[in-house]
């Protein structure tokens, strides 16, 4: 039995319950995460474009009123697109055969690679209804998804999910639950694994999120379209392909034969899904970095 570990505090996954007409209703930490993030978002997005500053020519994208609509555009693409994420990259068998349980999301299940593409086709199909420039757009809302990313992976860390693989490191946690603790370890034995959700918090929501807001508000980065969006895709990308390292992977990728998880390998050698779906945005990331380039239009004394 390791000498040194960190016991999983006494934590809920919900914050309080209640019971109307026979039926429970609970506030979760999880989804309390996605609220408190999209409203720190909202507010990141209409203090950007009251600052005229931040823009070329002294000229924001978007209208405050604008950045309120667009949310509710953005609320409906994270949902359907991490809905149908999940079930599409992570468990296609399953929801292939029962097209109805994908409508479930109240039982879990959401990929941030699918509710980034449903932000992507959301965010485009408003830019293209309104006569918005898409990429300047793109910059404003890559701008504020880090906070939100902190908080999702701080109630992923509650609610004891998505934990990392086995570690003897002293700051590995022992997470509650017979598929945390089922490690392969001596019976009788506690199972300490990283804590990759405070792995993933730290680097794709304080140390990104820290990035982003310097770059705007001290660089100048809304200045060279596609900055802020390419920093944002290839910082997540990095940082969720470093962190797939030591992330548990999905239970239908594991096997005998397969104990890291690999979904895509050759030899032995091979990528786990999550480095999969990152590969592209590192790609795209780097894409726009290298096109990004200061506009020639002068900010107005």
């Amino acid at each position: 039995m390791l000498a040194e570990m960190i016991q999983f505090p006494n934590l809920s996954p919900e914050i309080f319950s209640v019971s109307l007409f026979g039926t429970d209703f609970a506030l979760r930490w999880y989804a309390l995460a996605y609220i408190v993030g999209i409203v720190i978002a909202w507010g990141l997005a209409v203090r950007a474009v009251k600052t005229p500053a931040l823009w070329p020519a002294g000229q924001a994208p978007m209208s405050p009123k604008q950045v309120e609509d667009l949310i509710t555009w953005i609320i409906l693409g994270v949902i359907l697109g991490g809905r149908l994420g999940y079930a599409l990259f992570y468990q296609p068998g399953i929801y292939l055969q029962n097209p109805a349980q994908i409508l479930r999301i109240w039982e879990g299940g959401m990929a941030f690679h699918g509710g980034l593409l449903g932000v992507v086709i959301a965010a485009w199909a408003y830019a293209r209804a309104q006569g918005i420039n898409r990429l300047a757009m793109a910059d404003l809302v890559a701008s504020t998804v880090a906070p939100g990313l902190l908080l999702g992976r701080l109630a992923n860390f509650v609610n004891a999910e998505l934990w990392g693989r086995a570690t003897d490191l002293p700051w590995g946690v022992a997470f509650p639950g017979r598929a945390a603790q089922d490690c392969g370890q001596a019976l009788g034995e506690i199972c300490a694994r990283h804590p990759s959700q405070l792995y993933e918090a730290a680097m794709e929501g304080l140390i990104l999120g820290a990035l982003i807001l310097w770059l705007v508000y001290r660089r100048a980065a809304f200045h060279a379209p596609g900055r802020v969006l390419g920093t944002f895709l290839a910082g997540y990308g990095i940082a969720r392909f470093l962190v797939e390292f030591v992330r548990q992977p999905d239970a239908q990728f594991v096997t005998e034969g397969n104990p890291l998880g690999l979904a895509w390998q050759i030899g032995g050698y091979g990528l786990t899904q999550g480095q999969a779906l990152s590969l592209p945005m590192i790609a795209l990331g780097l894409w726009f970095l290298l096109r990004a380039r200061p506009t020639a239009a002068k900010v107005p004394a």
